[in-house]
This record gives structure tokens, sequence and C-alpha cells, in this order.
């Protein structure tokens, strides 16, 4: 089959867009036919004609070169698995390049808004990927006329660009674990400072297992890793999630050597995680609650943890900084994370000291001469 090109386009409309969705006909199309089972079914989703779904049909498998949908006498209409795969291997690049789309689509509204408004106020966030930081972007910039310009990366490399100032402020989590926190200690510590760096509560979360739907391998612990046909996705070294993992399955003695896949991948969101386990590409990873349920897959609880912001003390009070710790503060934000599955709001907007908010930090105390 002939290579096909592919091109991107965005348009300005007079609604504003959530999130990171990019519009496809095509798996629009066959997401709806798949989920539907017939065309009557399927136009009827899309609000359109039984006549314009069968000619859109058969104009991309023209357009392909592959047939997209089957019939059986008295059975519903099937995708191909052809079209099958087209539409996993999709949804798997569109949840890697969420974070991208979304940073990207952000930005575009803040150079609109410019040009339109220039009394805007910005903020650089670099920041473990997590899924209700679009959400704080979206109220700082509707309700406060802050644009947070919001860059997804590893915990490590989050705080590593707070140090080489090219953010204002850094996010990162922590998981709440009584004891076996060694590996976040080591990572972290040596980029966060007590009386240079001030944290600013966020968010809670639930960090666990995500398997897939009915959990056909019967995975209740990290101990089922290691078994037979059991196939594991991982996180991006860097990564508070994979340090997260590094470290329960050190405090369980599991080895990594143990698990099939667990140096083989490496996935930059737990969106993607989530995506590689329902298209069957993997059988389970590590991720956020609120993941596991955006795809349907089954969760099993592994910590809690708390997801921080930070920045200098001499930043803490600079009109940004009080803008989005007003936002982080009201109601509304408490609200909104408490919409989003294994997320909490505890103390969120509050500042806090290194020493008392991470479980890890222990100082040694000189003993006195006698």
């Amino acid at each position: 089959m002939r290579a096909r090109g592919v091109h991107l386009e965005y348009s300005f409309q007079p609604d504003d867009q959530h999130g990171a969705e990019v519009h496809n006909p095509l798996f629009e199309l066959l997401s709806a036919l798949r989920e539907h089972g017939s065309i009557q079914h399927a136009a009827k989703a899309l609000g359109a004609s039984y006549r314009h779904v069968w000619g859109a049909l058969r104009h991309w498998e023209g357009v392909l070169g592959e047939p997209l949908v089957s019939w059986a006498q008295g059975q519903p209409a099937r995708l191909t698995p052809f079209a099958q795969r087209m539409v996993w291997a999709e949804a798997r690049a569109r949840a890697r390049l969420a974070p991208h789309i979304e940073a990207l689509r952000v930005e575009l509204e803040r150079v609109l808004s410019e040009a339109l408004d220039g009394t805007q106020q910005v903020i650089t966030l670099y920041a473990s990927h997590d899924m209700a930081l679009p959400l704080l972007r979206e109220r700082a910039g509707t309700e406060h006329r802050l644009h947070v310009e919001l860059k997804f990366a590893g915990s490590v490399d989050a705080l590593r660009a707070l140090a080489d100032g090219r953010c204002v402020v850094a996010g990162f989590h922590v998981p709440r674990l009584l004891a076996g926190n060694e590996l976040f200690a080591k990572s972290l510590k040596p980029l966060l400072k007590p009386g240079l760096h001030k944290l600013i509560a966020c968010a809670t979360r639930r960090q666990g297992l995500i398997a897939a739907a009915g959990n056909p391998k019967h995975i209740t612990s990290l101990h089922e890793l290691g078994r037979d046909g059991v196939r594991f996705v991982n996180r991006q070294s860097g990564s508070g999630t994979r340090l997260l993992t590094e470290q329960l399955l050190q405090n369980d003695r599991i080895t990594a050597d143990s698990i099939a896949g667990y140096g083989d991948s490496a996935e930059d969101s737990h969106l993607a995680v989530a995506a590689a386990v329902a298209s069957g590409a993997a059988d389970v990873g590590v991720g956020i609650e609120a993941a596991a349920q955006r795809y349907g897959l089954h969760f099993v609880p592994l910590a809690d943890e708390d997801y921080f912001l930070v920045c200098l003390r001499g930043a803490l009070d600079t009109p940004p900084v009080l803008k989005l710790r007003e936002v982080l503060a009201s109601a509304t934000w408490r609200q909104t994370l408490l919409g989003l599955p294994g997320y909490g709001g505890e103390r969120a907007g509050e500042v806090l000291s290194l020493t008392q908010a991470l479980p890890w930090w222990k100082f040694r105390v000189r003993k006195r001469k006698q």
C-alpha cells in the first residue's frame, strides 16, 4: 500500500476547547462504529445521515486502500483487523502527544490574547505529568488572567529546570510512605534546599497498578508482575512514577529483572500507560487512578501521594505566583480535584516548608559536647 501523508491544521473558533482533543473524521467514524455496531446507530451518534456515513466509509476505504468494516448475515458491523489496529495506534499516539498538543493549543491562545489585550500575566511551570494541571491552567486563565505556560517533564527534570532558571515554578510528587523513601530522597533532595525553596500544596492523588478491563491476568499486587505471560509497560527514567515503582519494588524485595518489559518500554505520561494497556500492547503498568478510569481499566491502589509546586522563596510573593496561589486555595479548585478519580485537595494553596511536608527529609542533629 502506498504511504499516506498526514496533515495537521488548527483553527480559531468563538467557543473554547478543553483538553487536547484533535478532531479527525475518520477516527471519530471508526470509534462510533466500534461502539454502536451498526452504521445506522453510528450515524445517529454522530448526528449524520446513514447515507453520509456510508459514503464516508467508502471514501476512506478508497483513500487507505483497505476495507474498514466487515459484515456477516445477522451480525453487527465490525471493524476489520486493519481498522482496529488503526484505532488503537491512533489512541496511543494521541495519549503520548496529548500534553504537547495541549501546550501548543494554550500557547496559541496566549498569543491571540496578547495580540488583543496585553495585560495577561505569564508564569512558566515545568511539572511532572498530571491530569489536574491542565485544569489548573484553565482556571488560572479564565478566572485570574494568569497564563500558565505548562511544560511536562519528569519530577527530576522539572526540579532541574527550576534550578537552571528555565521556570518560575516546578511540580513534583512524593508518596506518603511511612518508610522506604530512600530513592526519592536520593533523587530529589539534592535539588531542594530548606530556606531557598518553598512548597505550595497542589493536590493529592492515588497511584496504582493499571490492568486490562476485567483484570483477566488476576493482578492484585506487585508480586504478580513477575509471572509468565504478564507484560509490563514502564514510565520514563527520571519521572516520579518511575521512582515510585522502583521504590515499591525495592520495599517488597522484587527485582526489576524478573518483570517482562520493565526495561524495554518507557511512556511519558499516565494516559500513555493506560492507552498501552487498553490497546493490548501491555498487560499492566503503574499510573494514577484517573488515567485508568479514562480508559475503563482495572485499578489496584498502591500509594497515596502529595503533588507539590515549588518555587524560590524570593518568587513566592511576586504577582504571578500570588495569583497561582489564589487559584490553588480557591473552593473552585478543590471542587475540580474532587471531580477527578483518586484526587483530593487537602491543604491546596498552603505554603509549606520542605522539612514539614516531605516525609523523607531528616537532618542529622549534632550531639552536644559533654
